[in-house]
């Protein structure tokens, strides 16, 4: 599962990075421990270029009877997309990359679960891919909603867990995104472990397992707790 993660860069790398236009509404970095059921930063292609908007995080398929399911769709898992009536549409026509220079997963370690970081080892921002879907409630209010897609892991990350969000590479972003791609076969041999090689993983406190916490102190290396 991805449950945590970080974007601590500016709007304005991320505007460069995504070559996106500024977002209609302010959208606010840095972000320390983002959490399920915030409001997220993420990419979508209009047809023309790229924006940048906010989505909420955990998906409400259009035909949900309420928004009470999105706590349970955060994550999505490669493997089956093609086979969950939630997600097999939305493969085809709503992809979006949610940005991010690092992610956090919890660590069985003797005792108790050691946190840590999961980052690019040059520290750089990564995309996570994602689906997304708007909801309309009973009194016309549309929300806007996502969930990001999981793999297995890689060689660093097995070590840690047994799931990792899938990171689009650069050079496959632009077909991910691409609204006019509806191959569905070649949208979903993208989605598959990242090079290992390419990051690094360290413990942070334990203070990221509190959602209220979104301060530097949650991304700073620690010594391990366990």
């Amino acid at each position: 599962m991805c449950g945590r993660y970080t974007i601590v860069v500016s709007i304005e790398e991320l505007m460069l990075r995504y070559l996106s236009d500024l977002p209609t509404n302010r959208y606010h970095t840095p972000r320390y421990n983002v959490a399920p059921m915030q409001q997220v930063l993420a990419v979508v292609n209009d047809g023309e270029k790229n924006r940048l908007g906010e989505l909420r995080w955990g998906l409400v398929p259009s035909w949900a009877t309420d928004d009470k399911i999105g706590s349970k769709m955060i994550n999505a898992r490669a493997e089956t997309l093609l086979e969950k009536p939630s997600f097999r549409g939305l493969v085809q026509r709503k992809r979006a990359l949610v940005p991010a220079d690092g992610f956090y997963e919890w660590k069985q370690a003797g005792g108790g679960k050691q946190p840590m970081r999961i980052t690019m080892k040059d520290g750089g921002i990564f995309s996570m891919a994602a689906l997304y879907d708007t909801w309309v409630a009973p009194d016309g209010r549309k929300i806007s909603t996502c969930t990001i897609i999981t793999t297995t892991p890689n060689e660093l990350m097995a070590d840690i867990h047994d799931r990792m969000p899938v990171i689009v590479r650069p050079e496959d972003e632009a077909y991910w995104l691409d609204r006019g791609n509806t191959d569905a076969a070649g949208l979903t041999s993208l989605l598959r472990p990242y090079d290992a090689a390419a990051m690094r993983a360290y413990p942070v406190s334990k203070v990221v397992g509190n959602v209220k916490n979104d301060t530097p102190e949650c991304i700073e290396e620690q010594a391990t707790l366990f």
